[in-house]
This record gives structure tokens, C-alpha cells and sequence, in this order.
């Protein structure tokens, strides 16, 4: 695989690294035995230990609310997707695009890079999935790029400081079963001040909180 060239990488089994990369949908579509899900379930897991440890050595004083603030920031789904683009992987994600929407995609896009560690944890061990984030990913951790602002809690300080009542409105929901698009919109003393979508309904409300402080000025950026 050149994938394993570029970044240095002589497998000990290119099977796992071969199998990182199938989505379930491709499986069932080829009759495949495997797809990527144990090994993303396992580099879940291997990336949020990896990230813990670096980022507890880095911000030595920070406490524990505010370590897994930024430990968030940087294994949330919008990271993982930034990853998986920044690096290459989403080149070699096999799916079956036809039968799945954006955001299935989008989402499989991320997946890949917690199968892809998972895959490099079993076959070459910690210190080597280690030495590949300190490479390619621990660069943006260092530079505190954010991947995802909380808006919420965000407004939420605000409003409690102001003593207003936020609360949040489903509006709709649509698309497939398997993949709902929401629409919630954020009332401040029962008036609207934003709207936004979302594959859930949190998503949704962090993109309506995030309308909303951009009409209150209280973005800093």
C-alpha cells in the first residue's frame, strides 16, 4: 500500500492495514469478512490515550476539566475528518458511496483515522502510534488550533450572567431513517436568534448557538 510508504511504515500484517479502510457498506456490497469497526472501536481508545498523555504533560497546570476540554477539541469528529484529508487517508476509504449521503461519508472519513491507528497499534505497538502523532498530528495541538468552539456553553455563560432564558425549539427534521437532518432554533426570552442543522439534534443547536452570538457581537473572532 503506498500509504504505508509515504509515512514509513513496514507492516508486520498489511491485512489490518487493507481492512482499516473498508466501510460496512462496501463489505456487504463486495461479501467481504471484515470491515473497519473493531479496529475503529480499538483506535478510539489508542488516540484519546496518546492524545491524554500529551496533553497532560504539555499544559502541566491545567485542570481537569479544562485538559478534557482540549482533549476533545482534538478527537471530535471535525479533527478526525480534518485528519483524515490533511494525512491522505480518505484517498483510500472503500465504500459504497451510491447508497450513503454526505454526512454518512463525512462521518466514514473520520472513522478511518481511529481504524488506521487501531490497525498500527496491533501491528507495530504504542510507541509507534505515538511516534506517528507526534509527526503528523501533535503539530496542531501545539499550534491550539480548534477544531470545535462550544457555542452553547458559550451562550449559556452569557445568559446566566445576564439572567436570560435560553432554551432550544426542534423546527423540523428530515432526510432518511438512517440519516435525519435537524433543524433547532435558540429562543432567548422566547425570541428567536437563531437557527441551525444538524445530523443531531446537539449538532444543530451548537450551529443555532453559534448564529446567535454572532447577532449578540459576542464573537471574538
Amino acid at each position: 500500500m503506498e500509504l504505508l510508504e509515504k509515512f514509513n511504515i513496514v507492516p508486520n500484517d498489511p491485512e489490518l492495514f487493507e481492512i482499516a479502510f473498508i466501510h460496512k457498506s462496501y463489505k456487504v456490497q463486495h461479501n467481504l469478512p471484515h470491515d473497519y469497526e473493531r479496529l475503529e472501536f480499538l483506535g478510539d481508545s489508542v488516540l484519546s490515550l496518546a492524545v491524554s498523555e500529551y496533553i497532560y504533560k504539555k499544559h502541566c497546570h491545567d485542570e481537569e476539566g479544562s485538559l478534557t476540554k482540549t482533549r476533545s477539541n482534538f478527537v471530535c469528529e471535525y479533527a478526525l475528518d480534518y485528519y483524515s484529508s490533511y494525512l491522505g487517508l480518505d484517498s483510500y476509504l472503500k465504500i459504497a458511496e451510491d447508497n450513503l449521503t454526505i454526512n454518512e461519508i463525512k462521518s466514514a472519513n473520520a472513522d478511518i483515522v481511529e481504524s488506521f491507528l487501531g490497525a498500527l497499534f496491533l501491528d507495530q505497538g504504542i510507541e509507534k502510534v505515538r511516534e506517528f502523532l507526534k509527526e503528523h498530528i501533535f503539530k496542531f495541538i501545539d499550534l491550539n488550533v480548534i477544531f470545535f468552539r462550544d457555542y452553547k456553553s458559550q451562550i449559556k455563560e452569557y445568559g446566566d450572567a445576564k439572567e436570560l432564558n435560553i432554551h432550544y425549539e426542534l423546527v423540523k427534521e428530515e432526510g432518511f431513517q438512517h440519516d435525519r437532518t435537524f433543524l433547532m432554533e435558540i429562543l432567548i426570552n422566547d425570541k428567536v436568534m437563531g437557527e441551525g442543522y444538524g445530523k443531531n439534534k446537539k449538532e444543530a443547536e451548537q450551529e443555532a448557538a453559534k448564529v446567535a452570538i454572532r447577532k449578540l457581537g459576542l464573537n471574538k473572532k
